[in-house]
């Protein structure tokens, strides 16, 4: 048992200075507790939150940060990010994708939702450093029938052989300008057989939904529904360019989407996301940071900020996505997304939840704790993580013990140098 004493606890009915009592995976008590507990971590000047969940990482690309910045996006991709990807080998994705659940860990990411290569490495990695996880078998077939059928039979492969890891799973098509209709179709066909997710990029930019429309004479989405794409299983990332026919028919289907803010604004898709029309339409949304080589970093406190005022200021309206709203995005509609019963605190969810440190003097004066979070907190402010009732994060180091974390980043070092070099 793990007992949290004297904190100021962010439950859904508010803030309030109480105990948190942890036994196996679940929290069972917020309030008085008579338990004593196995671990006792005095919480006074602390607050206990909700751990964030990540919805769109490719979690290995932070081997790439600070590579290749200020591009266009297509040629970004084309000429530095798909020619260094094709280096890869699953020593590199597994210690990039370990790099990665340190950052992430230490702001306060209790789950990723993945899509890159090589996924066994990304679960063992995952698995190894105490993080929940999708992870995605990516596949492209760049509109080659042969290709089709190769890569389909490598990702199901891939799939089967990380079932052995404590980690989701889910199937990735990239994108409609690297996947064929008929890949799509086979992809959500494979979902349903395995019954697992869907990753997927929708609407990034304004040349991805013309060039589309211009060759099949349709919005993307309507398209992905005319083939059973487009349904609960599915986590779309960016969602930028939709239509707002799109937008509630992507409600109806119950697609979850992913709002990366800092990589929009990065690699300038061109406007803001609808996030007026989403929340109007019901649509279940979540942040992701997208990858680090064009982020650049993993850090969901960060993400909210930048969710928040990118609405306000692309759409000149400073009420618009509230600090309650882009928190839940990152937590409970997170969750909902995984039905995974997280992203609160509360008695019998899952004890996936942060302590942050609120002597830091950007969390003082303590007038509003989710504005606090939002709009002032910064990754030093995480104390403790503990994920599925184990802590992971321990006076803000990984395993409490600033050694392992130096050796993951000298290693992530030496195999990114090898990469680039």
């Amino acid at each position: 048992m793990i007992l949290i004493r004297d904190a100021k606890v962010l439950t859904p009915s508010g803030v309030k200075k109480t105990n948190v009592l942890i036994e196996e995976n679940r929290i069972s008590a917020v309030g008085d507790v008579a338990e004593k507990g196995d671990v006792v971590i005095e919480g006074k000047g602390k607050a206990v939150i909700p751990g964030f969940f990540n919805t769109h990482t490719h979690a290995a690309m932070t081997l790439f940060r600070s590579y290749a910045d200020d591009m266009v996006l297509h040629e970004w991709l084309e000429k530095k990010i798909w020619p260094l990807e094709a280096k890869l080998d699953d020593e590199a994705v597994y210690w990039g994708t370990k790099l990665a659940c340190i950052e992430m860990l230490k702001s306060g990411t209790v789950f990723f939702n993945d899509m890159y290569f090589y996924p066994s490495a990304i679960a063992r990695a995952a698995e190894e450093c105490g993080m929940r996880a999708c992870v995605s078998a990516a596949f492209f077939d760049f509109f080659n029938p042969d290709l089709l059928e190769e890569n389909l039979k490598k990702a199901v492969k891939e799939l089967k052989k990380i079932e052995r890891y404590s980690v989701m799973r889910s199937i990735g098509p990239h994108a409609v300008y690297t996947v064929s209709i008929e890949g799509l179709r086979r992809a959500a066909e494979i979902a349903d057989e395995m019954d697992i997710y869907v990753h997927f990029h929708l609407a990034e930019t304004e040349k991805e939904v013309l060039d589309f429309k211009k060759q099949h004479g349709k919005p993307i989405a309507l398209a992905l529904d005319e083939i059973g794409f487009l349904s609960r299983r599915l986590i779309t990332a960016h969602c930028v360019w939709l239509e707002d026919g799109e937008i509630e028919l992507l409600s109806r289907r119950g697609v979850t989407v992913s709002h990366c803010p800092t990589s929009n604004m990065k690699l300038c898709v061109g406007k803001a996301i609808n996030y007026g029309k989403m929340k109007r339409a019901g649509v279940n949304f979540t942040i992701g940071t997208d990858g680090a080589a064009s982020n650049n970093n993993l850090d969901i406190l960060e993400e909210m900020k930048f969710a928040a005022l990118l609405q306000k200021f692309y759409y000149s309206d400073p009420t618009l996505m509230g600090s309650d709203e882009v928190f839940e995005a990152a937590t409970i509609n997170a969750a909902r997304a995984f039905n995974l019963n997280s992203g609160r605190i509360e008695e019998g969810c899952l004890a996936d939840l942060v302590i942050v440190d609120l002597k830091k003097p950007y969390l003082q004066p303590d007038h509003n704790l989710v504005a606090s979070l939002v709009y002032s907190a910064t990754s030093g402010c995480v104390d403790t993580v503990i994920i599925d009732g184990t802590i992971v994060v321990e006076n803000g180091y990984f395993r409490g013990d600033a050694g392992a974390e130096e050796k993951i980043i000298e290693k992530a070092s030496r195999v990114a140098e090898k990469l680039t070099g």
